[in-house]
Formats: C-alpha cells, sequence, structure tokens
C-alpha cells in the first residue's frame, strides 16, 4: 500500500473547487426552497489513440442530449426531464436534480474533429476524441560529393 501525505491546504483546495459545483437540493416539505442548477460529472482520460469523455447521464434520454463542435470546444447539452407522477402518488423529498445542462470542454490540439464519435449506454455517454496521425519529419541523408 502506498502512503500518501496529507496535507489540509489540499483539503481546502479541495473543498473550494467544489463550492461552485455543489448544488442546493429542493424538499416537498417547504425547507430548502432553492433549486439547483444540474451539471453532470465528467470524466476525460487519454490512450494512445484517442481522448475520452464520460459524462454521467442517468435518466436522460438519448433524444434530449446534443454534442456539437466549434471552434476547437466541444459542448455537450442537454435536458433531464422530471418524472411525471401518479394522480394519487406524494413526492416526500426529492434529491434528483432536473433541468437543463451544459458542459464544454477545449479540444487539444491533435484530436481529429472528423472522425468524433458519441455513443450512450447505462446512463453514460461516452464521446471519443481519436487523434490525429502524428506527421513525423522525414530525414534526408546529405551525401558529401
Amino acid at each position: 500500500m502506498t502512503l500518501v501525505s496529507w496535507s489540509p491546504l489540499r483539503e481546502f483546495e479541495d473543498l473550494f473547487s467544489r463550492y461552485g459545483s455543489v448544488p442546493t437540493r429542493r424538499s416537498t416539505s417547504g425547507n430548502d426552497h432553492e433549486v439547483a442548477t444540474w451539471r453532470p460529472v465528467a470524466n476525460i482520460s487519454e490512450t494512445e489513440k484517442e481522448y475520452l469523455i464520460k459524462a454521467e447521464l442517468p435518466e436522460v434520454s438519448r433524444d434530449d442530449v446534443e454534442v456539437s463542435i466549434n471552434d476547437g470546444v466541444i459542448t455537450i447539452k442537454g435536458e433531464r426531464r422530471m418524472e411525471n407522477t401518479e394522480e394519487n402518488e406524494t413526492q416526500h423529498r426529492i434529491e434528483s436534480f432536473y433541468g437543463s445542462f451544459a458542459r464544454s470542454f477545449s479540444l487539444p490540439a491533435d484530436v481529429d474533429e472528423n472522425t468524433i464519435q458519441a455513443e450512450s449506454k447505462d446512463g453514460v455517454l461516452k464521446v471519443h476524441l481519436p487523434k490525429t496521425e502524428v506527421v513525423r519529419p522525414k530525414a534526408i541523408e546529405i551525401k558529401v560529393a
């Protein structure tokens, strides 16, 4: 097991970095009146051949999500709609987030924008960002005359 030294400053950095994205929740009991802005979480990874964006979009229909690219920025936007409740059903607490969202990420220079693909399965949107072929400079041998 690797030991990692604890730093109280790191704890504060983590807290403040999350502060802007910590939404408040709404309760049907009358408490917590403020409705949160929903912002799905996203993870970005890289392999030798591609970058991969994974965005968690639970209960979001594929038809309610749009992925677009403009000036080197990829944007994922959509809407998570509130579930319709039965006529005789009473909601006591709603902790799920609903509403429109948009996430934008700058694309690295080596992304091939023409071959980007997206897929959605089990509430996770995966956007595959293939890298362009690296053109290596060709060495030219100089002959002595």
